[in-house]
């Protein structure tokens, strides 16, 4: 079994798209504001774009509490059509500014009422200007607690960049991905968390590339060893998309913090002209690696999926898998 824990449902029903434009639009005239009932989308609208596109290859508080609302249900929904290869994350309402508390509500409908396994914590909601404090700081423990009590995982994955500075996926994301392990370096979260995980996307951002510097930084700052530190907690996913980076992902970090994911449909959707294949079928890249065993491509393809998601573990067992 191939266990993708990086999945993007980018190919939504236009009409989704479209009440999004409406309801950003209204945040200059509330009383023009959509309604969640307006929006209609058939389950032949969702199995229409899941068919030709994945199966095919395989604001302020408010705003963004509809949003999510909406999306979450609409990933539970393609959840429920296509059971056998789908099963949901919640998608967090944050907004800046806005205690990340208030998230709690949407988060725990998903857990008890949608199945989900796993949240998306944005370390960043103002969208590259970097106003939250740091994943550390107490203001998320109230997240935290909740994912310890119900043992899910988070992905900390930042959204679109609003600051012209940043392209969002060459280098926000990249950014956000590097800037949130150090916050966890310099930090002493994993003490007051010893049961947190944190998946961070894109092979670590910069990390492993520098795995020398943030060990050396550690060891100034009179942390423990890496392995000690953080490597209980975090874990990195496999969006890379050329073989010598995976291979480099794979030298420097432990299999046992690597996890599959593919991103598709997302980030990069070209092919690569010097080999003919998609960027993003990094199922290739693993397989293909030397320095790989049969056993760790089980753990990075399957195993540690299911260690690190206890909840898609149990799914997955419940029906025989």
């Amino acid at each position: 079994m191939i266990i993708d824990v990086h999945g993007h449902y980018t190919t939504a029903p236009a009409a989704l798209g479209a009440w999004r434009d409406l309801q950003i639009a209204a945040l200059k005239d509330p009383s023009k504001a959509p309604k969640a009932a307006d929006l209609k989308i058939s389950d032949d609208d969702i199995r229409e774009t899941i068919e030709n596109n994945q199966l095919k290859l395989i604001g302020d508080f408010e705003t963004s509490s509809t949003w999510a609302a909406i999306c979450n249900e609409l990933c539970y929904r393609v959840s429920q059509l296509f059971p056998d290869y789908f099963i949901p994350a919640a998608m967090l309402p944050q907004s800046p500014g806005v205690d990340p508390k208030t998230c709690i509500p949407e988060l725990e409908k998903c857990v008890k009422q949608y199945g989900n396994v796993g949240i998306n914590l944005n370390p960043d909601p103002s969208g590259g200007h970097w106003t939250s404090p740091p994943l550390s700081d107490r203001q998320w423990y109230p997240i935290y607690e909740k994912m310890v009590e119900y043992d899910i995982p988070a992905m900390i994955h930042v959204s679109t960049s609003c600051n012209p500075a940043f392209h969002t996926t060459g280098s926000h994301y990249l950014n956000a991905d590097t800037t949130a392990f150090m916050q966890c370096l310099t930090s002493d979260l994993f003490k007051d968390f010893p049961t947190l995980r944190f998946l961070i996307p894109h092979g670590g951002g910069a990390v492993p590339y520098h795995w020398g510097r943030f060990r050396g930084l550690a060891q100034e700052l009179k942390k423990p060893l890496l392995d000690e530190h953080l490597l209980n907690n975090i874990y990195f996913d496999t969006c890379v998309y050329h073989q010598p980076g995976i291979d480099l992902l794979n030298t420097v970090i432990p299999v046992k913090n690597v996890l599959f994911a593919s991103e598709m449909i997302g980030a990069v959707r070209g092919i690569d002209p010097t080999t003919g294949h998609y960027y993003d079928d990094t199922k290739r890249y693993i397989a293909s690696s030397k320095i790989l065993s049969d056993a760790d491509r089980f753990q990075i393809y399957e195993g540690n999926a299911r260690r690190v998601f206890p909840r898609l573990d149990a799914a997955l067992k419940a029906k025989g898998l």
